[in-house]
């Protein structure tokens, strides 16, 4: 047997990471080099991450490159084997072979997406991209040197006119380079391609594009693909990507020729066999080593190998002829020859070292050739030490010939299936093992214990197939199985197979035959499914005279907020069309013998509901299948309610369902529901020519109390509109904070007004101060959100324009410095914009509000959601904008707004002074242009005042609206810390 140590694994491995780094294996000679380097520990966990099949395809290439495979190699010590130097792998060489050796590759039988695209005339998908990166990066490196030379310098951004007009001229010289026609015909070839996504290499590994001779891709990557289809004369004006879906196999395409996995372990892997005890039958031969113990009037301990011609030098007995005799004859034939010339002497024989025996393994075997094993090697040690039999080759047909006659046929199938190695016979030296190809195959797929691929030996009925596959699974259909095979027109065909019949267990096989065995259908035959808000979904065995109750006896069975009212039944019948009906559970528990306590049948559905929880998902695969069951003259049958019910939506049209049904279905009627009268939709189609809509007055009340005359008999697509109380409404609130002497929240009515919400919350304190009022509204808010979304936007589609001037308009020296300022200050505005939240003030006077008569335009109708905060008594003056220092100063009635703006240090350079404004106290604003505008006295400054010293946005000409949205920010955060007072 081979003999390989440890390090000689490692030494294969690392070889192997060697070869992929040089992008391929090498002469023999190099990978004899190469397998005598000792790996590094990352080295081997490269080796040892990769998948089993690649690990086998590398290892069996370096075997066939490493010179003396297949003979014996004796222990040696490892070091002696050690090159002088070493070279390891680098952390990137070691990173680029183990990308490779992961990098997925194509292969037969593989499902792949083409991704494709009409080229450009004279366009070189690769070399344009490399251009162009390249382009790119020198224009980021010249742009980055600019900047460390001079940090002030513009940059120029732009291509220069030149190269914009000669990628002009050349785009339109690509342009006209095809006809219409070609452009045309290139693009049904295209969408052919596209259409016939996703495709899926051939046995062969060939790809078939439509129109397209097939293209061998098997062994490529994803990358060597694209480049290969690229190069194919009939695709070279088409741009193409291909990518390797990860599919796994299912099903028959998932079979694998069975037993072909026992030779995954390689011959490397493969442990010698010295360990276990020599059988009395072992026929000794040249090479082998009996010890020897003598005991007695000569003590002594002997080592004697057998010669070349067949016996042992036994000290002072001369030679023993032992060749040829088995090992209970050749210890027998000592101990005589002792026994009769050392009177008085005893002796113990053993054997010691086995010798190693030559055999050949030709055929069908993954390394062919002549192997170097143990004498006590069996047929399977030599096929593990060969690395196996490939899936070409027969494991039922192993045969073992010796001096050329056949001496015994193993079938792996035995060792296998039922453990049988009798066949399993031991070697000698010249023996040769023949594996032949492999026979006649069938495969069996579906409800069986090991689906797969078998030879047939022997095996010719239907039933043989299904014994060589474990049998059958439990929820296998026997009855149901088929049979695919080509006939002998060459046509393929299927044959249904009863495999609980004589005829269909003997059906004569075939070789390419290929059975599948289904599984019995998932539906229960006696069995009630329940479903639902219920503690115990499942099936129940369903019996004569089974009811609803009896399925769902109980209250605790249900989950809470159940709607006990309605229950859904979904009725099956054989041929597999769906009905409807439901139950009042309520009903059925209080008359169980009564029609309330519906029926049930087999493979009915009770579906329970939730009466908080929507409906849909529970009701929608109902609904889907009465929708499908619609036919010309038959429509769907269901029905739909809305407005004032607890679940409105569609719901299954029962036999004889009324209004009353419809509402009980939609779990009665909500608190809002005006019973006085209803409106029933109904849709009818006249003479197959146009559909007719009539609407239908309903008295609800009568209809829910029992009369039969108003509780009409629905039809389809009949809709029913519960109409909602006159004036009702969810009860609407306002918020009252401050100084009023009963602040809290107050119901309001419809219509009512400030001042009367004042009154109830017992009017203002002495500390109140009326004029700095804030009153706020959600809708305000709402507007305010939406109305500064649209100004953000506006604002970030000018700095985009403006940017793209600054671009294109590079002047020299310093002349882009303001347009360079405006984008800095821009950008500013927007992210303080984007950040503000918008209040919804309404600007108030609430003395007046406080003063008006009742329903007059001074006072204010509330809405819900209104807030109302009235601050105590101020004395502050705040003055914000464009001034050295932003603070509030102590009122004083002598100061005037220019004395506020001076006590804040002045305004900086670039202050708007001529816009200089005033925010009152309650969000009025008043505005002046000269330093005259405060003498009146309305325009006098006043506790509670803002002064706003605005930018001054006539220096950046770009964007005038930003005065605009400077005044909007000031005021907004006024109102913000005005509220975040409270």
């Amino acid at each position: 047997m081979v003999v390989r140590l440890r390090w000689r694994v490692a030494s294969i491995a690392c070889a192997a990471l060697l070869l992929v780094v040089s992008l391929g294996l090498g002469a023999p000679g190099a990978a004899a080099q190469s397998a005598t380097q000792t790996p590094t520990t990352a080295q081997m966990e490269v080796f040892k991450n990769l998948p089993p099949d690649q690990q086998r395809m590398i290892m069996q290439q370096l075997q066939r490159s490493v010179p003396g495979k297949g003979t014996q190699q004796k222990k040696t010590d490892a070091a002696s084997l050690m090159p002088a130097t070493q070279k390891e792998l680098t952390a990137a060489e070691q990173q680029e072979a183990l990308a490779r050796l992961q990098e997925p590759r194509l292969g037969a039988g593989d499902t792949v997406i083409i991704e494709v695209a009409v080229r450009a005339p004279g366009e070189d998908d690769l070399a344009q991209s490399m251009a162009e990166e390249k382009r790119k990066k020198d224009l980021e490196k010249a742009q980055a040197q600019a900047k460390a030379t001079d940090p002030t310098k513009p940059v120029d951004l732009a291509t220069p006119a030149t190269t914009r007009e000669k990628r002009k001229a050349l785009e339109e010289e690509r342009r006209l380079a095809r006809s219409p026609e070609q452009i045309e015909a290139l693009e049904q070839i295209r969408d052919r391609i596209r259409g016939g996504n996703p495709y899926r290499l051939d046995r062969s590994g060939m790809l078939h594009l439509p129109g397209v001779a097939g293209v061998q891709l098997a062994g490529l990557t994803e990358e060597q693909a694209r480049l290969r289809l690229a190069n194919d004369p009939a695709l070279r004006d088409l741009l193409l990507r291909v990518t390797l879906l990860p599919l796994e196999r299912q099903g028959s395409e998932a079979l694998k020729p069975f037993g072909y996995d026992l030779f995954t372990t390689f011959a490397s892997d493969y442990a010698p066999i010295t360990d276990v005890p020599v059988p009395s039958e072992y026929v000794v031969g040249p090479g082998d080593t009996i010890e020897v113990q003598l005991l007695g009037n000569a003590d002594g301990e002997y080592t004697l190998t057998v010669g070349r011609d067949g016996t042992v030098q036994f000290p002072n007995l001369g030679p023993i002829a032992v060749a040829g005799l088995r090992f209970a004859e050749a210890r027998q034939a000592i101990e005589e020859r002792v026994t009769r010339e050392l009177i008085g002497t005893r002796v113990v024989v053993s054997i010691g070292e086995l010798r190693s025996i030559t055999v050949f393994i030709t055929g069908e075997a993954e390394s062919p050739g002549s192997y170097t094993v143990s004498s006590l090697s069996t047929i399977t040690n030599a096929l593990f030490a060969s690395g196996g039999i490939r899936e070409t080759g027969s494991l039922r047909n192993v045969q073992l010939k010796r001096r050329g006659r056949l001496i015994t046929t193993l079938d792996l199938y035995d060792l296998l299936l039922r453990g049988d190695s009798s066949n399993d016979l031991r070697l000698i030296s010249g023996d040769v093992i023949f594996i032949p190809p492999v026979g006649k195959t069938a495969g069996i797929a579906g409800e069986v214990r090991r689906p797969a691929i078998y030879e047939l030996r022997g095996e010719s009925k239907a039933l043989d197939l299904v014994n060589l596959a474990g049998g059958l699974l439990p929820d296998a259909d026997p009855s149901t199985a088929t049979l695919e095979r080509i006939d002998e027109s060459r046509v393929r065909v299927v044959l249904n197979v009863d495999l609980t019949t004589p005829t269909g267990r003997t059906l004569p096989l075939r070789s390419g035959d290929l059975m599948r065995l289904a599984a019995v259908r998932p539906q229960f035959a006696n069995a009630v499914t329940l479903s639902g808000n219920i503690y115990r979904p499942g099936v129940v065995a369903w019996r004569q005279g089974l009811r609803v109750a009896d399925v769902l006896p109980r209250p605790e069975d249900l989950k809470p907020n159940s709607d006990l009212r309605y229950v859904l039944i979904r009725r099956e019948s054989l041929d597999h069309q769906v009905t409807t009906l439901s139950a009042d559970l309520e009903q059925a528990w209080q008359q169980p013998a009564s029609d309330a306590n519906v029926s049930l049948m087999p493979r009915d559905e009770v579906i329970v509901f939730n009466l908080e929880g929507g409906r849909e998902l529970q009701m929608k695969p109902v609904l889907d299948d009465l929708r499908q069951q619609a036919v010309m003259g038959a429509p769907a049958k269901t029905v739909g309610v809305g407005g004032q019910v607890r679940a409105p939506g569609q719901y299954p049209l029962e036999v004889g369902m009324t209004v009353s049904d419809l509402v009980r279905a939609g779990a009665g009627l909500d608190e809002a529901a005006y019973i006085g009268g209803a409106e029933l939709t109904r849709y009818a189609v006249v003479d197959g020519a146009r559909r007719q809509i009539a609407t239908l007055e309903v008295d609800l009340a009568a209809a829910l109390a029992g009369d039969v005359a108003a509780d009409l008999v629905l039809q389809p697509f009949d809709y029913l509109v519960v109409k909602e109380l006159p004036q009702w409404s969810e009860q609407e609130t306002i918020e009252v904070g401050g100084e009023v002497r009963f602040p809290g929240t107050y119901p309001i009515r419809r219509g009512e007004t400030l001042s009367s919400v004042l009154r109830r919350a017992g009017g203002l304190t002495d500390l109140a101060f009326a004029e700095g009022a804030i009153f706020t509204r959600k809708s305000l808010q709402e507007r305010e959100a939406a109305q500064m979304a649209v100004l953000a936007d506006r604002l970030q589609s000018d700095l985009a324009s403006l940017a793209l001037q600054a671009t294109q308009n590079v002047m020299p020296g310093n002349a882009q410095q303001p347009a360079t300022q405006a984008l800095i200050v821009g950008q500013s505005l927007l992210d303080n914009l984007r950040e503000l939240e918008p209040v919804g003030r309404l600007v108030i006077d609430l003395d007046r509000v406080i003063a008006a008569a009742p329903g007059s335009y001074d006072d204010v109708v509330l809405k819900g959601g209104d807030r109302l905060l009235v601050p105590g008594q101020m004395q502050e003056v705040t003055v914000l904008g464009e001034v050295q220092s932003a603070t509030s100063h102590l009122w004083n009635p002598e100061f005037s707004r220019n004395d506020y703006v001076r006590l804040s240090g002045g305004t900086t350079q670039n202050a708007d002074d001529g816009r200089i404004y005033v925010v009152r106290a309650n969000g009025s604003v008043v505005s002046g242009y000269s330093s005259a505008w405060f003498k009146g006295r309305d325009n006098m400054i006043r506790p509670g005042d803002t002064v706003v010293v605005p930018l001054d946005a006539q220096r950046m000409r770009p964007l005038p609206m930003w005065t605009a949205i400077t005044t909007i920010i000031y005021n907004l955060a006024i109102s913000v810390a005005a509220i975040n007072s409270f």
